[in-house]
């Protein structure tokens, strides 16, 4: 693209999609009670983190987060 950049999601964009898929996962999971949240290392980790992090905003309660490494 001759050294130009496209934005597909900015910082708001993901923000919003992480706290959907944060609401998500409780609904269909009715609650967080015996969930874990597995990412894949490196970066999908990172992902994991992020949405235990609004989930514990919306529930009030951790997720346990782990990273499985597929090398």
């Amino acid at each position: 693209m001759d050294g130009q950049h496209r934005i597909i999601m900015d910082e708001t964009a993901i923000r919003r999609a992480l706290t959907r898929i944060a609401h998500e996962i409780v609904e269909k999971n009715k609650g967080i009670d015996n969930c874990v949240l597995v990412g894949i290392r490196t970066r999908g980790i990172y992902l994991a983190q992020r949405i235990a992090e609004q989930i514990r905003e919306i529930e009030g309660l951790p997720v346990e987060v782990k990273g499985i490494d597929i090398t």
